[in-house]
């Protein structure tokens, strides 16, 4: 179970660091949620079917994809956490570098949910500008 959970999470990193959103469906719960951790515009609580559109919308926002680069991956049980840099250069020509800890919850195989840590700060200086503009990313009522 706790390979398996690993294989997900993991492929859903890669699938929201490529912008492939239907990758990234494929590994969430349909009732799942994505929760950007932190008190700036970035943050809040998206479930599932926002976080695909969402992911969609970052062919726009980081044409190239966000590289992800794994640190460390930590399994047990229905949790797995995994530590990342990402390197991006958004659509309007601007480089992007952010460390990321994720922690993801696993029920029957998918994300039932993926808290996101991160300096919001820089997310909110450097891409919400690109954000607001498009219309993505707006976090949800739960």
């Amino acid at each position: 179970m706790t390979d398996r959970n690993r294989e997900v999470t993991l492929k859903f990193i890669e699938a929201m660091g490529s912008n492939d959103a239907q990758g990234a469906a494929e590994c969430l719960a349909p009732d799942g949620m994505a929760v950007t951790k932190g008190f700036s515009k970035a943050s809040g609580t998206r479930k599932a079917g926002t976080v695909v559109e969402a992911i969609e919308s970052f062919k726009a926002l980081m044409p190239t994809g966000l590289r992800l680069e794994v640190l460390t991956v930590t399994a047990e049980d229905d949790r797995v956490v995994v530590e990342a840099v990402g390197n991006a250069v958004t659509g309007e020509g601007k480089p992007y570098c952010n460390e990321y800890c994720f922690v993801a919850t696993l029920e029957d195989g998918r994300i039932k949910q993926f808290n996101e840590y991160l300096c919001t700060r820089l997310a909110e200086d450097v891409l919400w500008p690109l954000v607001e503009k498009m219309g993505a990313l707006k976090a949800d009522a739960v």
